[in-house]
């Protein structure tokens, strides 16, 4: 099977029919690495949450991440990341701005300051969703926005695939970690799933290539009660060999992503 057949049927077609998961069903790509975007906007639809404001740390050069597809449906937000981003975010010149990015190298000693300077630049004091893929010292990060008050109604974070449920492993926190490409990154999702199960969040999906994990609030249980319970059911293994396998269209211009924003921040420019 070419790999552009197997990525069509596992990214939300007929190969999902049966899965225990009906959320994958709805997996697809806009701007996400792979189908993180057709899920995070099932699960949202499913809170009741059309509109709202995110906060992404670890985004690249800004054309492909988990939160460009909600700044396209007109959603306020919060970048940070230590690449400098492809275009101009700011290309209508407001005053006023409905998103913010912030070029940091992220650490423990600053995370929260960024996340709570960036909310300010866009006149917020919470988001309604967090991503988080940096590589290596997601879980200190994930634990510190947690214990720092930060209550996202959704937070999407890479998970080390390796390491199957019930294992729990994550890698010692260093401020200068650095992703060599191998499996030394992260924590697993049975390490996450602990955390996040300790401030009051479940695990509602893990998307297809073994990824990212979405964690849930638990007042939101009621309307995910098709989705299965157990921790192995839940997880994904990893499957990096469909990263980069694009079947939402033509590669992803800036001067796209620069129309979105200008688009964004247009009803409050003066």
């Amino acid at each position: 099977m070419e790999k552009s057949d197997f990525l069509l049927r596992y990214m939300g077609h007929s190969g999902f029919q049966n899965h225990p998961n009906p959320l994958l069903r709805y997996g697809g790509k806009v701007y996400s690495q792979n189908d993180e975007d057709g899920i995070t906007f099932e699960i949202l639809r499913r809170m009741g949450i059309a509109m709202g404001v995110f906060a992404e740390f670890g985004v690249g050069n800004g054309v492909e991440n988990n939160t460009l597809a909600l700044a396209a449906a007109g959603w306020s937000g919060i970048w940070i990341g230590g690449q400098e981003l492809a275009f101009d975010t700011n290309p209508g010149r407001a005053r006023n701005l409905n998103f913010h990015f912030q070029k940091a190298w992220i650490t423990r000693a600053n995370i929260v300051g960024l996340l709570r300077t960036g909310l300010g630049f866009i006149r917020r004091v919470e988001c309604d969703l967090i991503s988080l893929d940096l590589d290596g010292n997601d879980y200190y990060f994930v634990e510190d926005l947690l214990s720092s008050g930060a209550t996202p109604k959704l937070f999407i974070v890479e998970y080390n695939g390796r390491f199957i449920p019930p294992i729990r492993f994550k890698i010692d926190y260093d401020d200068d970690h650095q992703w060599a490409g191998d499996d030394y990154f992260g924590a697993s999702l049975a390490s996450f799933f602990d955390l996040f199960r300790k401030y009051g969040y479940f695990l509602a999906c893990c998307n297809v290539t073994g990824t990212n994990a979405f964690f849930v609030r638990d007042e939101y249980k009621s309307v995910f009660e098709d989705i299965p319970v157990e921790l192995e059911q839940l997880y994904a293994s990893p499957k990096y060999f469909l990263t980069g396998l694009d079947v939402s269209g033509h590669p992803p211009s800036p001067r796209t992503v620069e129309a979105i924003f200008r688009r964004l921040n247009a009803d409050i420019t003066g």
